[in-house]
Order: structure tokens, then sequence, then C-alpha cells
């Protein structure tokens, strides 16, 4: 037997239980990780809170929960192909993260991700990276981002703003983030120029860009991306993660599966560089998995949080 984290009905972190199942195993062309963290998105409790979101995901109920995870290959099926027993490898598994075993197919299927993990960088950075880091890289792609622009990123203290305004900057960009008063110095770490979201963000965001903003993400909700329009910003240059297939404005919608192929391996040369730092705001054990999941969905988390098992 091993343990996972499941749930049977909609609803908060109360729904989420860690249970006793049976061991799975790998099959042909797949491969089984022993997972040694796994690290929360926004999405995951999402899903787990609503069912219209997970339906977008094909996801019913009973199911697993979490996406992004890192750990060690400890069982190779028939015909697997680019992986070995003891391999570190990260990646993701939808709906199956959150416990001691995911099986993944090689190559990984449309909902799957798997990547080696490499030396210098720590399985529970590595389980930070996968939903983040892909969705970071694909917002910033889709509005073609380049040296000298000044880009707008909402909800920029968050997980997938942590990677974005780094990101931005590798790209020579100047880069204002929205967020709340008590995260401004935290974007200022990150040589980002803080502006509060809300009522008036266009004006503030003139103030502080008296030249003009060219580029813009909204990586929650739609604020961001209407401000951007507002400012002149051209539909092209601005895209959203978090606003369905129909933003408003016909800006671009994204998300992590549209990412370029080498974008997670740009991202970790990065991470060892020194280039990007990951900030893990806090790490639980799965035991406490309402409790993590209660403090990421208050939205106030400065970088991300980690699962260890």
């Amino acid at each position: 037997m091993s343990r996972a984290v499941i749930y049977e009905t909609f609803g908060g972190p109360e729904v989420l239980e860690l249970r006793e199942v049976p061991q799975p195993h790998a099959g042909p062309r797949a491969v089984r990780v022993r997972v040694t963290a796994a690290g929360l998105n926004p999405m995951d409790w999402g899903i787990a809170a609503r069912p219209e979101a997970a339906a977008q995901f094909g996801i019913t109920v009973p199911s697993g929960f979490g996406y992004d995870f890192a750990g060690v290959i400890d069982e190779i099926g028939d015909d697997a192909t680019g992986f070995a027993v003891g391999d570190r490898v990260y990646g993701g598994a939808l709906g199956r993260a959150v416990a001691d075993f995911v099986v993944v197919e090689t190559p990984a299927t449309a909902a799957e991700m798997l990547w080696h993990t490499p030396a210098g960088i720590s399985d529970e950075v590595a389980a930070t990276l996968p939903v983040a880091g892909m969705t970071a890289a694909a917002a910033l792609a889709a509005i073609e981002l380049r040296s000298g622009d000044t880009v707008l990123i909402g909800g920029a203290a968050g997980g997938v703003g942590v990677f974005a305004m780094q990101l931005a900057k590798l790209f020579g960009a100047k880069v204002i983030g929205t967020a709340s008063a008590s995260t401004f110095e935290f974007l200022r770490r990150f040589g980002t120029e803080p502006v509060a979201y809300g009522p008036g963000l266009a004006d503030r965001v003139r103030t502080l860009a008296p030249e003009g903003v060219t580029a813009a993400t909204d990586l929650f909700g739609t604020e961001t991306a209407e401000t951007a329009l507002d400012l002149g910003v051209s539909p092209e240059r601005i895209s959203t993660v978090a606003a369905g297939p129909n933003p408003p404005g016909g800006v671009r919608a994204t998300g992590g599966f549209d990412a370029n192929p080498d974008a997670m391996a740009h991202i970790t040369d990065a991470i060892l560089a020194g280039t990007i730092t990951v900030p893990i705001a806090a790490t639980f054990p799965i035991e406490k998995i309402r409790d993590a999941v209660t403090q990421q969905a208050e939205r106030h988390v400065h970088g991300k949080i980690v699962i260890t098992l």
C-alpha cells in the first residue's frame, strides 16, 4: 500500500483526505516515480473546489490531487525510453501528484510532463517548476517580449509571477508588477517596480511609466489586461493565463502547454547560474495537506508552497 491525497466531493481544503491506496506500477512505456516533493498551484485547489474548473481538465470525482512533483524513478515498464531506475526527475501528472508514487508514460501524454532533474537543483525547487515555470514562459512568449520593453505583469507576487518577472528581466525588459502593498518589498527584491492593483491602476502605471507600457501579461483575471488596453498597448502584446479562452479585447490567451519545448531548460539553466531564484514560502508534510492548501488559497503567499513526502 501507499499514500495519496484523494477527494470524493468538490469543496474546500476539508474535502482532501490522505488515504492508503494500492501501489501503482509502471506498465508498458511508463515509469514509476517515488515522489519526494510536490509543488502546489492555485489551479490545484481551483479544480478541487469547482466542478466547472474540474470539467475543463476532464477530472471527475473521486480524484487525486495536484500536478507538480519531483522524485526518483524506482520502476521501469517494458519499452519505456529515456529514463532509468535511480534517475532524479520532476514533472507533472494531472490530479495525481500528491502521492507516494506517480506513474508517467514515456513519452509523456498531453496532460503529463517529465524531465531529468539537473544536479544542483533540489527536489523541493524542482517540484515548483512545471506549472509556474512553463506558464510564465508561455505568457511572455505570447507577447514576444524583448529587450527595451516596459512590461506590466498582473499578479507578479504569485507563483507564476515569480518566474515571469525574473524571465522578463533576463529579456532586458523593465518590469512593473501589480500586487498588494504588503508584497511591494518582495517584488523589489527581483528588480520589479510594484504598483497597487484595483481602481485607478491605469493612472498609477502612467505615473510609474510616463514613457508608456509596451507589453503586458495578466496572471490573475483581467484587470491588468484591461488596463493595458486602456493604456494603448496593442492586443497582440497582451496575454492572459486565467481569463478563459476568450479574454477581453482580443488579447492572447495562453498557458503552460503552449510554452516552447526548450523553455524549461532555459529556466533550469538560469536557476543553476543564479539568475533566477525560486522563493519557497513554506513546506508542509503530506499529512498537513489541508493546512498547505488553506495557505495557498489565501493568495497572499510570497513564492511557492511545497508538500514533502
